[in-house]
């Protein structure tokens, strides 16, 4: 592999000349396929430069999105499979979540009391900054109201965990970062419907009820099952045993409500029904990987990449879907990601400090406000059939959330907090 990464920068550079060869002589037969080899190339080649490595993932985002923009046609379809079918994204958002939730635990929330300030803030500010700022950013750019209303979707989404992953590169309260994030995932079916419904109701049509389902089998439910997972790993044989029951009853019950919704027209019941299902398959899929687990130790290292790979391909279907619209908007969209991003940093640490929160808690809380979750906003547009417009907006704000995010932390990184002078700071201001 190393040998890969190190051949790939030379090839990477001679396809960027091709590239501005190409440019030069306009001919775009030769621009795009060059363009591509360089995008995936210069993605491989930063893993051999150690100071670069952070932002490989990023640069398999940036690789994702030419793609989508150079060949559109070619991530459409393929054969007789449409790449943009709902049921195949939900799956794809599913994996992504479930990949992320392996890396959460159930210990997360055990430090929830005596974090609870720092959660109540960084909850407050996540679900007002974000949702508003996409809102102001909408009136000033006045974007066509499907692409407005998914500026306002990534602004109402949940932190993911990129947050904590920028919490950890930069030293600040991880412990925060993460319990944070466990709470706005999970407040995030009532909370994002409710935003969107506010904000975003006059653009397109929101059902808060079915947004909520949506969220529920986009987020909770994979990530319920990796938990469930966590949950095995230490309980005891009664406990275990207790669980494959429940597996097999919900096995039983599975089977049961795909023969009623073959057969039920009714919409309450079906989802009601279908919720259920969704319920009973996170189950059943915590259980089944958590035996694979027991046999392969090492499966828990590969979910990252298949995380990563899932969230590689709905930027390259999103891009190819909604070309026609970022050539019209691209630039601008870019310029409302960034403002977008930038205030989260901005006031995501300034109200933390205003709210009496310590430097590095307000770091911490900057990151949980300026990350968003973009593989639950594609999975919420995907659903709509709207990834082409709405889905826009995740498309370009998380890659350059990720160049943003490992920019700034690195910064802090550099200049840790002084805790002797910070706790001197609070003791005078806690006196006065």
């Amino acid at each position: 592999m190393k040998k890969l990464q190190k051949i790939s920068l030379p090839i990477a550079a001679l396809a960027i000349l091709l590239v501005l060869i190409g440019a030069f002589m306009h001919n775009e037969q030769l621009c795009k396929p060059a363009a591509l080899i360089a995008a995936i190339t210069l993605a491989i080649g930063l893993g051999a430069v150690p100071s670069l490595k952070g932002y490989q993932y990023t640069a398999w985002i940036i690789a994702a999105v030419v793609a989508g923009m150079l060949f559109p046609e070619a991530f459409k379809n393929w054969g007789t499979v449409n790449l943009r079918d709902k049921k195949l994204i939900l799956v794809i958002v599913q994996l992504v979540m479930f990949g992320m939730g392996t890396h959460m635990s159930l210990k997360d929330f055990n430090n929830l009391g005596s974090t609870g300030k720092g959660v109540a803030v960084g909850l407050f500010c996540h679900f007002s900054v974000m949702p508003l700022m996409g809102l102001l950013l909408t009136k000033v750019f006045h974007f066509e109201p499907e692409i407005a209303a998914g500026i306002i979707l990534i602004g109402s989404c949940s932190s993911g965990l990129a947050s904590n992953v920028m919490v950890y590169l930069a030293k600040a309260n991880l412990v925060l970062s993460v319990i944070v994030t466990a709470m706005a995932t999970l407040v995030a079916p009532f909370l994002t419907p409710l935003l969107m419904k506010a904000f975003a109701g006059t653009l397109i049509h929101i059902n808060f009820i079915d947004m909520m389902m949506e969220i529920i089998k986009i987020v909770l439910v994979p990530i319920g099952a990796a938990l469930l997972h966590d949950y095995l790993k230490r309980a005891a044989p009664n406990k275990q045993k207790t669980v494959h029951i429940i597996t097999i009853l919900s096995a039983v019950w599975l089977i049961i409500v795909l023969a009623l919704l073959q057969n039920n027209t009714h919409l309450a019941f079906q989802q009601s029904i279908d919720m259920s299902g969704f319920i009973a398959g996170a189950v059943i899929a915590g259980v089944l990987y958590h035996l694979l687990w027991k046999n392969f130790k090492t499966i828990d290292t590969i979910m990252p990449f298949i995380s990563m790979f899932g969230i590689i391909y709905f930027t390259t279907v999103t891009t190819a879907a909604g070309r026609d619209n970022l050539m019209k908007v691209g630039v601008l969209l870019f310029m409302a990601s960034v403002i977008h991003n930038a205030a989260g940093y901005f006031f995501g640490y300034w109200l933390s400090r205003l709210f009496g929160m310590d430097k590095n808690s307000s770091r911490t809380i900057a990151f949980e406000v300026g990350l968003q979750n973009g593989g639950m906003a594609s999975g919420l547009a995907g659903s709509m059939g709207k990834l082409g417009t709405v889905g826009l907006a995740a498309a370009v704000f998380s890659p350059w959330m990720n160049i943003s995010g490992s920019i700034l932390a690195n910064y802090w990184r550099r200049r840790p907090v002084d805790d002797r002078k910070e706790d001197g700071v609070l003791a005078d201001a806690s006196l006065s």
